[in-house]
């Protein structure tokens, strides 16, 4: 008697690779075409001819069926009769499937028997998995950005020694006060700031409008000073003025122009999708603060995740902003991308700006 026998460990519970096993939509993606019987409610006609090791049809009849831990089928293809039988146990990180056929009439040649146990290995270990993953995106939401997720997932985390209560909430509350205090303190000592230079400085020229003045002889001449110290840091004032307003010019404006450019790659692939790369350059002399990266989708593609930035998708459409990229530096995100095309694998078009990405 001989057999095949292939597992492969899953991070997917049993009921989701249990609807992968049955359901023909699915099966065909991963493994062979299922067409039931005419006329019967357990009789399958798999379409494996020209599979690695298959010769021909496979006619099969469901023999035990025991949801989501077991699928026994009586397999009869090109003359050869066997039992097939598919196996899901519980694991820790999600369930183990094993995939045994027992040869029960016929024999098979050594090099088919090969190439037969090959193809279920390449279907369990990469195609299937592959196809668990798009159902598990299909299944659960995972959109980022949203209020409540990230408002809470701090507060659950930072106190874990002490029990759910709306006192434990009141901590977060009372830092966040905290800090705006800390930073509206900040702002007032920045305000003030720049005020004392100017009557440190005043000094400086002083000594000139008390000398002319001195000749006068006159002993008040110490009011002719106050006007000249006040006069001071009113000139040096509106020289800092427009020398602050220059430079922030160039700051707003680089994101619309020639001096931000962006680059794209698909960086890997999948059979249901791949992770692009774009690459933000700066190559002004300020940094680019507002820069934003259009990203167009083909049809039926969704973001699921994305790495050094925020993001929002709005149907084919996904803006990427993130922090300011320095003058002369550059700054790299990716993006996770579900397609229900396995043949695209990169988007349809992406701009920064006005500008056109290069690499696509």
């Amino acid at each position: 008697m001989s057999e095949i026998g292939t597992q492969v460990d899953l991070f997917h519970p049993a009921e989701r690779v249990w609807r992968a096993l049955t359901d023909r939509e699915l099966l065909v993606r991963w493994f062979a075409e299922v067409e039931m019987m005419a006329g019967t409610r357990n009789r399958l006609l798999l379409h494996t001819a020209g599979l690695p090791g298959f010769g021909a049809a496979v006619d099969a009849e469901v023999t035990e069926r025991q949801e989501p831990e077991l699928i026994a089928l009586r397999c009869l293809e090109g003359g050869r009769r066997s039992r097939l039988t598919c196996a899901v146990t519980a694991t820790a990180e999600g369930c183990r499937l094993s995939v045994r056929e027992v040869l029960e009439h016929g024999v098979w040649a050594d090099e088919q028997r090969e190439r037969r146990a090959e193809c279920y290995r390449q279907a369990l270990t990469n195609r299937l998995p592959a196809i668990l993953d798009w159902l598990a995106f299909q299944q659960v939401d995972l959109r980022r950005g949203e209020a409540g997720m990230t408002a809470e997932m701090p507060v659950t985390e930072a106190f874990d020694d002490e029990p759910a209560s709306a006192g434990r909430r009141s901590r977060p509350l009372l830092v966040a006060g905290l800090a705006g205090a800390a930073l509206a303190a900040g702002v007032a000592v920045w305000a003030v700031l720049p005020g004392e230079p100017d009557r440190a400085a005043g000094p400086a020229p002083a000594p000139g409008p008390t000398a002319t003045t001195a000749p006068s002889g006159s002993p008040r001449s110490t009011p002719s000073a106050r006007p000249t110290r006040t006069a001071t840091p009113d000139a040096t004032r509106p020289s800092r003025t427009p020398t602050a307003r220059p430079s922030r010019t160039p700051t707003s404006a680089a994101p619309s122009g020639a001096a931000v450019t962006a680059r794209y790659e698909t960086v890997s692939t999948r059979l249901f999708g791949y992770t692009g790369e774009v690459v933000v350059d700066n190559s002004g002399g300020a940094a680019a603060k507002d820069w934003t990266v259009v990203v167009t989708l083909a049809e039926g593609g969704r973001v699921s995740d994305a790495s050094g930035v925020d993001w929002r998708q709005d149907g084919q459409s996904v803006t990427f902003t993130g922090p300011p990229v320095k003058a002369g530096q550059s700054r790299t995100f990716t993006f996770e991308v579900r397609d229900s095309d396995p043949a695209t694998k990169a988007p349809e078009g992406c701009v920064v700006g006005d500008d056109p990405c290069t690499g696509l």
